[in-house]
């Protein structure tokens, strides 16, 4: 006669041997219930990479137009990502409440915002106006970002949430290419008669403004599937069945933020000073100069595209590691001014960065359950760094173009340093 204890244990050991079993299967990159919400989420990625890069164009056109230094003209990135610092935690505790979409559709609102206020401060004429512009503008981006990556990781099984994050930062970088092809048409074509650049400044961003509020009209009418937080199940490393730390006794976050401040200042002073590389370094044309940034552009597309890939087989972390290595090497010949074969570095810079960005959220985030929308929002806000490195940077620009490119390799140190040691799920 069996037992009933033995029937129970029976029990038990099947159970255990299910789980197992599923957790050795591979893990699907998403389900097909997540598809439409995750098209959408994707979207956004695409929608703030447009906006980041076209304060890059509009650095170099106002040095043109209102008559700015280089570091008078980083201001335009200090008003971007200023934007970030402050709008981090507001955001998370509005997604933290409010969920979500609502998140999302906080952040069109506000991004729509912005680039409408660009009419009177072309009207205007005035520096000061448009940097307020886009620092509303810039909220509506900080929102996006706070939600969109963990609403993308929450899309799946939290073992692909990589993969999910670097294909959605793949469309950011699709974004980033539209961005300066789009401002070197309208802003960099038309001489330097400011009536006339005023006037495509405005045109340019009424088109953007319509095209965001359609997004956010479109994107309340999706039935978004109820999310179980992936981040809330076991690690990677082998799960955490206690208590939670503390957010900030979770060293690998900690460490996240630290990162992600000097990833996005090199990123910030990279981008923001590009055209003006081109211009004086090589000679080109302003305009000559912006579409190469579009090439520019191209090479972090692929860069993730690649990244993705190689993730299958790379440990992100290591992989993170090895591409801040190709950095260090590529500012260096940057720094050189060596025609041709420092442009070609310049441009391989932008594919070493492409995974740099979403690689070091993904892992700042893993394993932090409840804690992952508040944990999103300082990663964020770690943004701050591209607020004040182009400013700093285009004080020695203002000198010398080239050697302004060494300071960059400050950051992909840390970068590396993050990636080989310092980052250690526990």
């Amino acid at each position: 006669m069996i037992s009933p204890d033995s029937l129970e244990q029976e029990a038990l050991e099947t159970a255990k041997n299910s789980k197992s079993s599923a957790a050795s299967l591979p893990a699907k990159f998403t389900e097909n219930k997540y598809v439409i919400t995750l098209i959408f989420v994707t979207s956004l990625f695409m929608c703030w990479g447009i906006a980041l890069t076209m304060g890059d164009v509009l650095n170099k056109h106002f040095q043109n137009v209102l008559g700015l230094s280089k570091s008078q003209s980083g201001l335009v990135q200090f008003s971007i990502f200023g934007a970030y610092a402050l709008m981090g935690i507001p955001a998370g505790l509005f997604i933290k409440k409010m969920g979500y979409k609502n998140g999302v559709l906080l952040g069109l609102t506000l991004y729509a915002l912005g680039a409408f206020l660009f009419v009177p401060a072309a009207n205007a004429a005035s520096f000061g106006i448009f940097r307020v512009a886009l620092f509303v503008l810039a909220c509506g981006m900080a929102t996006l970002e706070t939600v969109a990556h963990p609403f993308m990781a929450a899309l799946g099984d939290q073992r692909t949430s990589d993969q999910r994050i670097n294909f959605a930062q793949s469309f950011n970088a699709v974004g980033a290419i539209v961005g300066p092809t789009l401002g070197s048409y309208f802003l960099l074509s038309a001489g330097h008669n400011a009536g006339e650049e005023l006037l495509s400044v405005k045109q340019l961003y009424i088109y953007i403004g319509a095209v965001i509020a359609a997004i956010a009209i479109a994107f309340a009418m999706v039935k978004v599937p109820a999310l179980t937080d992936p981040h809330d199940g076991p690690s990677d490393a082998g799960g955490v069945t206690g208590v939670r730390k503390k957010l900030f006794k979770q060293k690998h976050f900690v460490f996240a933020v630290i990162a992600q401040f000097f990833n996005v200042a090199a990123q910030a002073g990279t981008w923001a000073f590009f055209i003006n590389y081109g211009h004086e370094v090589m000679r080109f044309s302003d305009q000559k100069a912006g579409y190469f940034m579009t090439v520019f552009m191209g090479m972090m597309l692929a860069g993730r595209f690649v990244g993705t890939a190689l993730m299958r087989y790379i440990a992100p972390n290591k992989l993170l590691a090895a591409f801040a290595l190709g950095n260090i090497l590529m500012c260096i010949l940057v720094a050189q001014g060596w025609g041709w074969t420092s442009f070609i570095a310049l441009l391989m810079i932008n594919f070493f960065f492409s995974i740099m960005y979403p690689t070091i959220f993904s892992l700042g985030l893993k394993d932090l359950g409840p804690q992952t929308q508040q944990a999103s929002s300082f990663i964020v806000m770690g943004m701050f760094g591209g607020a004040i490195f182009p400013f700093i940077m285009g004080r020695i620009a203002d000198t010398n173009i080239a050697t302004a490119y060494y300071l960059p390799i400050v950051c992909y140190l840390v970068i590396f340093l993050f990636g080989y040691k310092l980052y250690k799920l526990r």
